[in-house]
Order: structure tokens, then C-alpha cells, then sequence
């Protein structure tokens, strides 16, 4: 009976000891994981929040990849063409083709911008007015442009003038363009344009809209006198075939103001009158 029990206890040491040798392996290889581990956090600290890729690529290799997203995202350059008011207007058998329109190539900061406005009799043939803008557009808010550059007119008097305005998007969703012109003769004049698009429907908008003219001096050579010398104000309702095309038909009140308004009347012109509109407003 001795006997047996001790070989019985032999046999419990010895699987005992089985046991204890993977265990001791097992230890040793989670401690040497663990210890890995470790020291891998310590040669790879956490990447700044918004450059993880700066972890996996080189410096030279994520600065290229900025400067294509720049180019993609902040710095495209675009352009756009707008014929705001392409229309013959008709007055006491009168009739004359009025243009005003703009177009504009460059960044979300810096632009190219032009702007042209004419009028031109379909009864004679003879331009009345004519005159292009070629201007430098600097944005200096969200909303507004500051523009500076030249101004050519071909009729009346062909004419060069130093230009410098604002054009943008006022509260409440006006559009605002107002720019102050000098003269190669010294003569300062001005004009401030402002329009308002009502969406009657997605695709029919009535659009009020009035230009107002001033001088600081009487330019006799252009028949005008100081101060307010002329407002347009009008109502343009279109109907959008497309988003870029869009037919209209309105009407617009045009009046003479001071020594303006007395020197047209002693050329037997009236000092103001109501016009009928027909035209297309479309841009690219």
C-alpha cells in the first residue's frame, strides 16, 4: 500500500511539472509582446489631429499632395458670362436695342472682370451710348468685390476714365453695383445699380431694378449737369426655359433730374418717359 502511493504522488509531480512548462512559455511571450509594444509607442507618438497621413508619407510627398488640393479645391479658376438685360425697348415709335452684361475669369479671391452697357437706335442705326469696363476684382468679404481699372467710351465723345467701385450681395438678397469714374478731363461722375430678383415661382421671377447716374460738375460737351442727373426704374418679369435662358417682358420709367433734366428740355426732349420691354437675360 506504501508503495502505491508513492508512485501515485510521483505521477501528480510530474504532470504538475508538464503543466508549468507552457504556462512559463506563455508568460514570457505576453511579456515580450507587452514590452514591444511599449517601446513601438514610444518611436511612433499619435499624428496631429488633421495630419494622420503625415504617420505613412514623407514631408516632400504630402506637401505635393496640399499644393494639388489647393489647386483643386482653393485655388480653381473659373469664369462666367452674363447678358443681364439684352432688350429692344419701344417709346412713342421709338425704338432701341439696350444691352448691359458682364463676364468675369479667375480665382475665389482675384478676378478679371468686364462690363459693357450701350444703347443703339433700330431706327437710325447710330449708337447713343456705348462703353466697356475692363477692371482687377479683389473680393474683401464673403459677399462683396472691391474693382478698380478703366473705362472706354466709344459713343458719346469716345472718353477713357479711371474706374472704382463695389459690386456684391447686400442683405437680403440685393445686387449691388456702384462705382465712381474720373475723367482723362477731370470730370468725376457716378452710378449705382440695384436689382432684386423675386421668385414668383421656381422658374418665373419679377425683377425690380434701378440705375441712378450723378456728377460732381456740369459736362456741358455730354449734357449734363451737376448732382442726380438721370434714374431708370423698372420691372423685368422672365420665365426660365432653362437656368442659363430665360425670356422677359417689361416696362421702365427713365427720368431726367436737374440741370440735366433743363438741358434736355431746351433740346425739346422730355425730361422723362415710360418705355416697353422685350428681351433675354442668359449667362455661361
Amino acid at each position: 500500500m506504501t508503495h502505491i502511493n508513492k508512485r501515485w504522488s510521483q505521477l501528480t509531480l510530474c504532470c504538475f511539472a508538464a503543466l508549468a512548462v507552457p504556462f512559463s512559455a506563455l508568460a514570457q511571450t505576453s511579456g515580450m509582446t507587452s514590452e514591444s509594444t511599449e517601446e513601438t509607442t514610444v518611436e511612433k507618438p499619435a499624428p496631429v489631429a488633421g495630419q494622420q497621413a503625415d504617420a505613412y508619407y514623407s514631408k516632400d510627398e504630402m506637401e505635393k499632395s496640399r499644393e494639388e488640393l489647393k489647386k483643386m479645391l482653393g485655388n480653381r479658376k473659373t469664369g462666367s458670362i452674363l447678358f443681364n438685360q439684352f432688350e429692344a425697348q419701344s417709346v412713342n415709335g421709338s425704338e432701341d436695342l439696350y444691352w448691359n452684361g458682364q463676364a468675369w475669369y479667375g480665382g475665389d479671391i482675384n478676378k478679371i472682370w468686364f462690363k459693357s452697357e450701350g444703347l443703339v437706335s433700330l431706327n437710325s442705326g447710330k449708337a447713343d451710348d456705348a462703353e466697356l469696363q475692363a477692371l482687377w476684382s479683389r473680393a474683401i468679404s464673403p459677399y462683396f468685390n472691391l474693382q478698380t481699372g478703366i473705362r472706354h467710351d466709344f459713343k458719346p465723345k469716345g472718353l477713357d476714365h479711371a474706374v472704382f467701385g463695389v459690386q456684391g450681395l447686400a442683405p437680403y438678397w440685393f445686387e449691388v453695383d456702384v462705382s465712381g469714374y474720373l475723367s482723362t478731363k477731370g470730370d468725376v461722375t457716378a452710378r449705382a445699380e440695384i436689382e432684386y430678383d423675386y421668385r414668383l415661382t421656381q422658374r418665373l421671377i419679377l425683377q425690380p431694378r434701378i440705375e441712378a447716374n450723378f456728377s460732381a460738375q456740369d459736362i456741358a460737351e455730354r449734357d449734363l449737369g451737376s448732382g442726380l442727373t438721370d434714374v431708370n426704374a423698372g420691372l423685368r418679369m422672365r420665365y426660365e426655359i432653362k437656368r442659363q435662358f430665360a425670356p422677359y417682358l417689361g416696362v421702365e420709367w427713365q427720368g431726367k433730374f436737374g440741370g440735366t433734366r433743363d438741358i434736355a428740355k431746351l433740346a425739346g426732349n422730355s425730361g422723362d418717359q415710360t418705355v416697353f420691354l422685350v428681351g433675354i437675360r442668359s449667362w455661361y
